[in-house]
């Protein structure tokens, strides 16, 4: 009887060592899991971050384009004045400052107006490239009469 029960007894401490080796196995498994769901969320905030600066960006363009619009109905006759190029000076001091805003507003900004005093039609082109979003370009055209 006292050999059963020396047995009975080795038994029991080979299944507890097994059982021992398996928790930390499952342990490391879980670590590893939760590893991958919080590299997960560092992805998805950098993405989100990413995407809330494009839209930023295209919201300032949408701004400066209706302010530089409504400067323009405000100052019908001078509205030839406002045609400009990238990369050239505007020599109107209204047109002038705007410019100077939209090249601080959005990185590299630059704008481009084409005005047809006949008929009043503006043709608007802001351009901006970032390093991570690359070029983009907002454009708008209306009527000043």
């Amino acid at each position: 009887m006292k050999r059963r029960s020396h047995d009975q007894g080795r038994a029991a401490l080979h299944k507890r060592r097994s059982v021992r080796g398996a928790a930390l196995i499952e342990a490391l498994v879980g670590i590893l899991i939760l590893s991958f769901g919080i590299l997960g969320l560092v992805g998805l905030q950098a993405g989100m971050t990413r995407a809330q600066s494009v839209v930023k960006h295209r919201g300032d363009a949408a701004y400066l384009a209706a302010e530089v619009v409504g400067m323009m109905w405000l100052d019908k006759p001078n509205l030839a004045n406002y045609a400009t190029t990238p990369g050239t000076a505007c020599t109107y001091q209204r047109c002038a400052d705007w410019v100077g805003k939209v090249s601080t507003a959005l990185p590299q900004g630059q704008s481009e107006i084409a005005v047809t005093p006949a008929n009043g039609l503006v043709s608007l082109t802001l351009t901006w490239s970032a390093a991570s979003e690359g070029t983009h370009t907002y454009v708008i055209s209306t009527v000043v009469q």
